[in-house]
């Protein structure tokens, strides 16, 4: 059973985005992930970034139970590395688009629909 990482990290989510996984015949998933999956959040902009390259942005979806997720719904996203914070506190902005990623792989399409603690959670 997944333990919501509020209680694992001691604070708030930094933000929060609206999501749509896509369908196999889109090159997404076969099956939708369940609470605990940990893909990675990528930035639709960056020009330079790799897809190779980890933020470790994880996201918890807004499903109270462990059951498998919804193919769109709204998701709770946790910044796991604190050293990435000062480099996403200054990119990240409502409307923001990004993706779900597994590996060099996109899965669902997500946007920044809020900002909730990545001003103020900790950086270590």
């Amino acid at each position: 059973m997944h333990k919501s990482y509020s209680h694992e990290l001691n604070h708030p989510e930094d933000f929060r985005v609206k999501y749509r996984f896509y369908s196999k015949e889109e090159g997404g998933r076969k099956t939708l992930p369940f609470q605990g999956y940990r893909s990675d959040f990528w930035y639709n902009r960056l020009g330079n970034q790799s897809v190779s390259q980890l933020f470790m942005i994880w996201p918890e979806f807004e499903d109270e139970n462990d059951h498998e997720v919804p193919a769109q719904g709204t998701a709770k996203m946790w910044i796991l590395d604190p050293s990435m914070r000062d480099f996403h506190r200054e990119t990240i902005s409502v409307g923001l688009e990004g993706f779900f990623m597994e590996g060099p792989r996109r899965v669902a399409e997500c946007e920044v629909i809020e900002i909730v603690g990545l001003m103020d959670n900790p950086r270590a």
